[in-house]
């Protein structure tokens, strides 16, 4: 039996088979997304550190939204938790420390204890949520004032680079442990639900 024809035959199909699939592929593919900015483009302080405060900000907002109101005095008891802040503390602790570190040179203790009595009166959390968005409100104002020049001048409180850097590695500290709690309260964290 002469297997050539055979052979021809299915190569043909094949062939057309992947020129097929390819088309198909081709229209389903979605429209190109934006370039993104070439290596070795230098990018503003403050659209790099902007972009991860949002990520943290979205996170972290998400996450107090999704505790019900009469959980907010939650704290795990079983295990090392011992003396942990409640749900509501951690998120009014966040608050705190993004006035503190979100600010500019001149922030003083005065100003930090003001602050720190203000946020302990907040009980409901509808004032606790619109504090810390608030909050959020003043960290991306501060990062906006960061440029090339004064990103690493030293201050009296270090430089504006290295607390934006602290005060968004800190929110990422907290939102895990905001996540802890919720999943502990049979609540699944937005940012784990899917696409933001």
């Amino acid at each position: 039996m002469n297997k050539t024809p055979f052979i021809a035959l299915s190569l043909f199909a094949s062939t057309l088979l992947t020129i097929s699939s390819t088309l198909v592929f081709a229209q389903a593919t979605p429209a190109a997304t934006p370039a993104k900015p070439a290596v070795g483009t230098p990018m503003p302080p403050a659209q790099v550190y902007n972009k991860l405060l949002s990520i943290m900000e979205q996170q972290f907002v998400s996450a107090a939204e999704a505790m019900p109101e009469d959980k907010y005095n939650f704290a795990p008891t079983q295990g090392e938790f011992k003396g942990v802040r409640t749900f509501s503390q951690q998120v009014k602790h966040v608050i705190e420390a993004n006035y503190v570190f979100f600010s500019g040179p001149d922030f003083n203790e005065a100003q930090d204890k003001a602050l720190a009595d203000a946020t302990e009166k907040l009980t409901t959390k509808a004032d606790i949520v619109k504090a810390l968005k608030d909050s959020f409100a003043k960290a991306h104002a501060f990062v906006d004032t960061i440029t090339t020049e004064n990103a690493f001048v030293q201050t009296a409180h270090g430089t504006r680079a290295g607390m934006a850097a602290f005060g968004i590695a800190h929110v990422m500290d907290h939102n895990g442990q905001l996540v802890v709690y919720l999943r502990m309260n049979g609540i699944v964290p937005p940012a784990s639900r899917g696409a933001m």
